[in-house]
């Protein structure tokens, strides 16, 4: 990693891998772009895609977390038709215990399917040669979009007999995906250490060629409306969507508080997994959330992040289509 920190940086500055520190957690400033990746100038608008951009200009928009099972072409349509009323595209994860199609697979099948697919691309698993391949790919199929990260290092006793690459990093992966002609999706940790540093490499992400910032969660409005200012008054001028987490029973917290560089609302958690109707309770606190995270200043949108069920795809798709409809009511 070049343009550092991950997301995955402990809060005593430790890294998430073990124990050793983070070397990006005491610099003084973060690290500035230097060069575009690729020979040429880099596209200032996508030329592929970019519809969830474009409506980003008009008014908030609601970005969904699809969560098909692995290899499960045959639902995909199923979950596609469940989320399309209240979404605007649909966001695809790439996580390091959930193995599923490649990237331009699954945005072929997502737009046979009638999505506006955006998809993960992690650096964790391909080398520079691959991630080349890939962007290429969701060019040629029409993905809307690309979500460039470095990708969480696998769990321990995850995988033990397959290596982590990590040729890239996510702000030089942005640079190729916006060479390609992608659009170009980066994410950032508000709340994460280095905190200080966070919206100026978010301003940095976006001068290596990316066209929007998804957030990780955070535990109050107030934490990305800081975020958003300080980042503005750096230069930053891309949308900006925050996070809106989809919890409807312990499992699927446990799920999201897994994931490194995020910060859930313990209290609202709680109510959630506490009520006598879990699912109600998950569904009313998120467009809660999403509510007040709309307020921002600054904020173009949502993304509804989250499984919805910890076990079914379609139970999980139709809460996070019920959340999205009225997110879209909120607008």
């Amino acid at each position: 990693m070049v343009f550092g920190p991950c997301g995955g940086v402990a809060p005593d500055g430790t890294c998430e891998v073990d124990a050793r520190p983070c070397p990006f957690d005491a610099l003084p400033a973060p690290v500035a772009w230097a060069a575009p990746e690729t020979p040429g100038d880099v596209p200032a608008q996508p030329t592929v895609g970019g519809a969830l951009l474009r409506a980003a200009a008009s008014g908030p928009v609601v970005l969904t977390d699809l969560t098909p099972a692995p290899y499960d072409a045959a639902g995909l349509p199923e979950l596609v038709s469940l989320l399309a009323a209240g979404t605007d595209a649909v966001l695809v994860g790439e996580h390091q215990d959930q193995p599923d199609y490649p990237p331009s697979v699954m945005a072929a099948f997502l737009r046979e399917a009638g999505g506006t697919p955006w998809l993960t691309l992690a650096c964790r698993d391909r080398n520079r040669v691959v991630l080349e391949q890939e962007l290429a790919g969701l060019a040629a199929v029409g993905a809307d979009g690309v979500l460039c990260v470095t990708g969480d290092a696998r769990a321990p006793g995850t995988r033990p007999d397959v290596t982590q690459v990590f040729d890239l990093d996510g702000t030089r992966l942005a640079s190729l995906a916006a060479g390609a002609g992608l659009a170009v999706a980066v994410a950032e940790a508000p709340t994460a250490r280095p905190r200080a540093l966070r919206p100026g490499r978010l301003v940095e992400k976006e001068r290596a060629g990316a066209h929007l910032a998804v957030l990780n969660h955070v535990a109050r409005p107030a934490a990305v409306a800081a975020f958003v200012s300080e980042a503005r008054d750096l230069g930053l001028t891309i949308p900006v969507l925050a996070a809106v987490a989809v919890v409807t029973d312990a499992p699927t917290a446990r799920r999201l508080a897994a994931f490194p560089g995020l910060d859930l609302d313990d209290d609202r958690v709680r109510r959630v997994v506490e009520a006598a109707d879990p699912r109600a309770a998950g569904i009313e606190a998120a467009v809660e959330e999403a509510q007040e995270l709309l307020a921002v200043p600054g904020v173009a949108g949502v993304n509804l992040s989250g499984a919805g069920h910890h076990r079914d795809p379609r139970a999980g798709a139709e809460v996070k289509a019920e959340i999205a409809i009225r997110t879209k009511e909120l607008r």
